[in-house]
């Protein structure tokens, strides 16, 4: 009796899922599609997904590729579900939208997943513009001290990247003999891999 019994509450319960997913499908016209992505379902229509025909999610929904489904027929796909939000707002509007918390890169890296040289692109670009915008005004100044007579070798000693920004005289040629002292400000954007300054030029004395 108990085998019967369970075996009829099987039956009950995968007749209902049975049917809910049939209503599902009459309402939608087949249009849409449940995408669970590391455990949170996403809804989007079948044309959305079908936008990029070569990509991993149109091929997936298309039968193309082998795919496991959940209890509600999502399509199981094992990435970081954060980082799919831009992935399905490109599919949808065709442009890049990340939130701030997200990183440029973690975005390229599931565009590469899925497939899409088109956002591939758009995250690269992004990063690009991202990396020279912050190295901007990023430079390391520097302050030297010499006279008129250490000027030109001054300068001829710094290495690769340094610049001339200021020549600032300090005092007129003294009795001393000195001659005219100046302080030299120069700067390097920071960024660079060349050395800061050589010994030389540390030191122009």
């Amino acid at each position: 009796l108990e085998f019967w019994v369970h075996f009829l509450k099987r039956m009950l319960t995968e007749t209902v899922a049975q049917n809910n997913e049939s209503t599902f499908s009459m309402k939608t016209g087949g249009r849409w599609v449940r995408l669970n992505v590391g455990g949170r379902t996403f809804l989007t229509t079948r044309q959305t997904i079908n936008r990029f025909p070569d990509s991993f999610l149109s091929s997936l929904c298309e039968g193309l590729l082998p795919s496991d489904m959940d209890s509600d027929n999502a399509y199981l796909i094992d990435r970081n579900p954060d980082y799919f939000t831009p992935v399905l707002d490109y599919l949808r509007h065709g442009k890049l939208i990340i939130n701030k918390h997200l990183s440029e890169e973690g975005v390229l890296e599931e565009a590469e997943f899925y497939n899409l040289p088109g956002l591939i692109q758009l995250c690269k670009e992004r990063i690009a513009y991202r990396d020279q915008h912050n190295s901007k005004n990023k430079f390391v100044y520097r302050a030297l001290q010499c006279n008129d007579r250490e000027v030109a070798s001054l300068l001829s000693s710094m290495s690769d990247g340094w610049k001339l920004k200021q020549l600032v005289q300090l005092s007129a040629d003294s009795c001393y003999g000195h001659g005219t002292e100046y302080l030299c400000i120069v700067s390097k954007n920071y960024r660079e891999s060349s050395p800061l300054l050589c010994s030389k030029t540390d030191d122009p004395k």
